[in-house]
């Protein structure tokens, strides 16, 4: 058997019409009424909106975690199975779901109320740097307290996160190819989510973690383990620590990883790790058509 390792994408990689296929798919209607009663609005009428309501974070990161899970339902179906899981951001949620740590109602509860603090998060700024010198980036980081590397995606894309200014003064004061300031409402994984984390924490502690049947990596510690303790330790601390994908991928074949599964809208995982990593074959699942050629 190939040793296969699923990975969830997070927010920037939902689109409008994702699901649409799935939707209409009878295995689903007890999941989508259960997400409904959940979040007070229909999941499907949010993706399939022409004015973009799914790119609105509050609606983004519920829509992901409930498409990707129906995804991993419909290859479960299929007798499929990970030997390893991972996620990117929100994606770890999905990713838990997907090893047993917990149901589906519990992750979506946690997933709606980190939306909403994320949402409401007004203060700070983030920017992606494509191409950009490394060294000269950490150098900066090291002399600076208001500005942290919020996503390591792999050697040629960062994004870095903090205060306005200190973004933009980083974003002028180093080398790189483009440099885009992203459009979010705050400084996310950074030490500035610390209060939306501490909000977040009494319904995160609620949550029964299970061990997880296969090993999960993390975000912000990018070693496998099953254990619930850990992963619930681990994703504590994701809303202020860096997404740490680019040790994720590297991973993977120290792993015995030969095949990677992206479940979930876009190619945004399979582009990251296709660069970091040689020899991982690299498939894509984001709709029924995908499920049928697995």
């Amino acid at each position: 058997m190939v040793k296969t390792a699923w990975v969830f994408p997070g927010q920037g990689s939902q689109a409008i019409g994702m699901g649409s296929d799935l939707f209409a798919r009878p295995a689903a209607q007890d999941r989508l009424q259960q997400a409904a009663q959940i979040l007070g609005w229909s999941v499907p009428e949010i993706c399939q909106s022409d004015d973009d309501k799914v790119s609105n974070t509050l609606y983004t990161q519920p829509c992901l975690y409930t498409v990707e899970s129906l995804l991993v339902d419909e290859l479960r179906q299929q007798g499929q199975q990970p030997d390893l899981v991972a996620g990117h951001s929100l994606g770890e949620y999905v990713a838990l779901y997907a090893a047993g740590v917990f149901e589906f109602e519990a992750g979506l509860r946690l997933v709606q109320r980190r939306a909403e603090l994320m949402s409401q998060a007004s203060d700070g700024m983030m920017a992606a740097l494509i191409g950009c010198d490394r060294d000269q980036l950490d150098q900066q980081l090291q002399e600076r307290s208001d500005v942290v590397l919020a996503n390591d995606n792999n050697a040629g894309q960062v994004v870095i996160s903090g205060t306005p200014d200190g973004v933009n003064a980083v974003m002028a004061a180093i080398k790189s190819k483009r440099a885009i300031p992203l459009n979010v409402s705050g400084a996310f994984h950074s030490p500035m989510m610390a209060d939306a984390a501490a909000a977040f924490q009494p319904l995160l502690d609620a949550v029964t973690f299970q061990s997880a049947t296969v090993p999960v990596l993390s975000n912000v510690d990018p070693t496998p383990t099953v254990e619930g303790a850990v992963l619930k330790d681990r994703l504590i601390r994701q809303m202020t620590g860096s997404v740490r994908w680019r040790e994720i991928s590297l991973q993977l074949p120290d792993e015995g990883i030969e095949r990677v599964v992206e479940v979930g809208p876009g190619k945004v995982l399979t582009g990251l790790i296709k660069r970091t990593c040689s020899g991982i074959a690299l498939e894509n699942v984001s709709s029924l058509a995908d499920l049928a050629a697995e």
